[in-house]
């Protein structure tokens, strides 16, 4: 089931000491807000390094040990966050198998770019409180930093958007998940002609991994 937000569309832990280390507890939930808070940063950093709005209309705030641009537009602010809280609560139910952000071109609504974040879920892992040491959440953070450093070299090997972009967010669920009004079937938006995908890096809480790449069409010229 290929869901996509039908609101306007936008443009432009109890813990235990041991030894030799201290080891928390990450659950379902934790590791649900931890992938949903980076897909906010990873969507931003995004819209930015693609250009889909003004550089003015971001601003920048320190996450993960970097600088991350986020949207100072409300409008955007909105909706974003209206999704990300349905993607979390499919997320909490173990129903969301893939995120995707796609760069569509305002003039012929063509799909240039598709940025797609592949969600696995380890079913034994989701139904217990799994064992998380300090050590986890550095390896954790570090794989964020990969991702996101990425996203953010993404100009030096992605084609030039010269042209005005507008972007959807679709979400891959199980056909159970509940649908709320605003939401409703999408088509998946895929690249017409020649395209090209290159793999990002992963993360994993050890509830969920988070596989990235980004999708792109060959311009005319290189075609």
């Amino acid at each position: 089931q290929l869901l996509s937000c039908l609101a306007s569309r936008i443009a432009k832990m109890w813990s235990a000491t041991s030894t030799p280390e201290k080891t928390g507890l990450i659950t379902l939930r934790g590791s649900t807000e931890t992938v949903v808070e980076f897909f906010g940063y990873a969507i931003n950093s995004i819209l930015y390094q693609r250009g889909v709005y003004p550089a003015e209309h971001f601003t920048s705030v320190p996450k993960y040990g970097l600088s991350i641009l986020v949207t100072k537009d409300k409008g955007l602010q909105e909706y974003l966050g209206e999704v990300l809280r349905q993607l979390k609560g499919w997320m909490m139910c173990s129903q969301v198998r893939k995120l995707v952000v796609v760069v569509a071109s305002q003039v012929t609504e063509e799909t240039l770019e598709r940025w797609t974040f592949d969600v696995q879920v380890n079913d034994t892992q989701a139904a217990l409180a799994v064992p998380q040491t300090q050590a986890d959440k550095v390896r954790e953070q570090k794989e964020i930093q990969a991702i996101i450093r990425q996203i953010t070299a993404s100009v030096t090997f992605l084609p030039l958007l010269d042209e005005p972009c507008s972007f959807d967010l679709l979400i891959y669920t199980d056909r159970a998940a509940e649908v709320p009004t605003a939401w409703g079937e999408s088509d998946p938006k895929y690249i017409v002609g020649g395209s090209e995908e290159v793999k990002l890096r992963s993360f994993t809480t050890k509830i969920h991994k988070v596989d990235g790449a980004v999708a792109y069409r060959y311009s005319e010229a290189g075609a």
